[in-house]
């Protein structure tokens, strides 16, 4: 059986939502072993005169419980 926990993280990036992903991975992998997948809750921009300055994703990573 397989038993997987579920964390939420914000993530962002001024380059893309892709890059904003990434960096949630990124951060992520520095504590948490065996991400098994990212799924993304929410997107949104900020504007900065008419133009997107940062991309941003609300995420939850599920990752495995490893056994000892």
């Amino acid at each position: 059986m397989s038993v997987l926990k579920v964390i939420e993280i914000l993530g962002n990036s001024n380059v893309s939502f892709e890059d904003a992903v990434q960096n949630v991975i990124n951060e992520v992998a520095k504590t948490v072993k065996n991400i098994k997948s990212v799924y993304i809750e929410d997107m949104q921009v900020t504007v900065n005169n008419n133009k997107i300055k940062d991309y941003r994703v609300n995420t939850k990573v599920s990752f495995g419980i490893l056994d000892d």
